[in-house]
């Protein structure tokens, strides 16, 4: 959380009025803070003059602007001013790049804060990860890159966003067990946590979206939201302490099993592949494709809750973002997703690509996946935005 220890200076009385005297009324400044989404308004009190009147200027409330009471009345024949009539000034927050999204409580990504050991081992595997990609290149052949690509979609679409997301962390249809188990560790080998940390993790970012308690959102910076969140396992204690909407896979002994042997796993895939294709199918089917998967992965978490276009009325950030939905096998359309969050079906539209969607259906049509979830058309009417609602960006 953000703390403002000082009051910020007026450039007028600060350069032109420095003779004159404002009287403030004295308050608490270690209780002054920003950027909170508490309910508890703290009070900013400041003096603006003029030679012949003290302006305010008022701006209309933004949803997520937070706008703090300050009073003011001015007396140019003694050069003072009294706090008498309540009025509102909006904070001014640093906005992410090409969009409207404010950074309201900007997290130290890597300087100026706690690392625990966890943190140290989880930047370590991340940045390890990203010097073997630099040695690509040099190391290109046409098996290493197929593999790269086959482990893409293995990992990416059958591990992450059929399995992780829409089928653990959602239920959006039934498999079963030994299929189920199958695509998990498919995830598993995307090196991105075990099922039980990673849907612990997802269900929170829905319970808690683009609040203080969310785990990565871009109110906290948008690389916060990108990655570094992984690094900030203090953030996360902090905010929930141990994990506990996860009680449904800590109830199985297959997911306890992964989350005490994880790393094993992708390190005996690496294994494997040095076996078959030396240091090539090294680069390619583990440096190359685990970034690969990471970053079309984070932008769900980062470019979908900050740029592209909301046509459901949801109440946070997140967005619908055609070129993340490409790459990301149909989890880009993720205001879709935030409106109906049980729904298997991401690209609500024809249009809307969505691969997984394609692959449950796939499954569904050959008996295998059972009481698949896709929202009604009264679903969809509650969601629609209104007049009294807002408008859709």
């Amino acid at each position: 959380m953000a703390l403002i220890t000082s009051q910020p200076k007026n450039p007028i009385l600060h350069n032109h009025f420095t003779t004159l005297h404002c009287s403030i009324p004295q308050f608490n400044r270690s209780k002054l803070t920003f950027g909170s989404f508490s309910n508890n308004v703290k009070t900013n009190k400041v003096c603006n003059f003029n030679t012949n009147s003290i302006k305010f200027q008022l701006k209309k409330n933004n949803p997520f602007t937070y706008n703090l009471p300050i009073i003011a009345k001015s007396n140019a024949a003694i050069g003072e001013a009294s706090l008498e009539q309540e009025e509102e000034v909006p904070l001014k927050y640093r906005k992410i790049f090409l969009s409207d999204v404010e950074v309201k409580r900007e997290r130290k990504l890597f300087l100026g804060r706690k690392w625990n050991s966890l943190d140290v081992a989880t930047a370590g595997i991340v940045l390890s990860m990203h010097l073997l990609c630099l040695f690509a290149p040099f190391n290109f052949n046409w098996p290493a890159f197929w593999v790269a690509v086959s482990l893409y979609v293995v990992t990416g679409l059958f591990g992450i966003t059929l399995s992780f997301h829409r089928h653990l962390s959602h239920k959006s249809f039934k498999l079963p067990k030994l299929l189920e188990y199958l695509f998990a560790y498919c995830g598993v080998l995307a090196l991105q946590g075990n099922p039980i940390d990673w849907v612990s993790t997802h269900r929170y970012h829905h319970q808690f979206c683009d609040s203080e308690k969310d785990p990565h959102s871009p109110i906290e910076g948008f690389w916060f939201s990108h990655m570094s969140w992984l690094f900030d396992t203090n953030a996360m204690v902090e905010r929930y302490g141990k994990p506990t909407n996860v009680g449904d896979l800590e109830k199985q002994s297959f997911y306890r099993f992964i989350r005490s042997t994880y790393i094993l796993h992708p390190f005996a895939l690496g294994a494997l592949l040095y076996a078959i294709g030396g240091f090539p199918f090294i680069v390619w089917g583990m440096g190359v494709r685990i970034v690969w998967v990471y970053h079309i992965t984070w932008l769900v978490n980062s470019a979908c809750h900050v740029w592209g276009n909301q046509p459901w009325n949801t109440k946070d950030l997140s967005t619908n973002n055609w070129w993340v939905a490409l790459l990301a096998f149909g989890e880009g359309w993720h205001n879709n997703h935030h409106a109906f969050e049980y729904s298997a079906r991401h690209g609500l539209e024809w249009w809307e690509i969505d691969m997984t969607w394609y692959m449950v259906k796939f499954l569904q049509a050959i008996g295998l996946a059972t009481e698949v979830k896709v929202p009604s058309d009264i679903q969809k009417q509650r969601m629609a935005f209104n007049n009294n609602d807002g408008i859709a960006t």
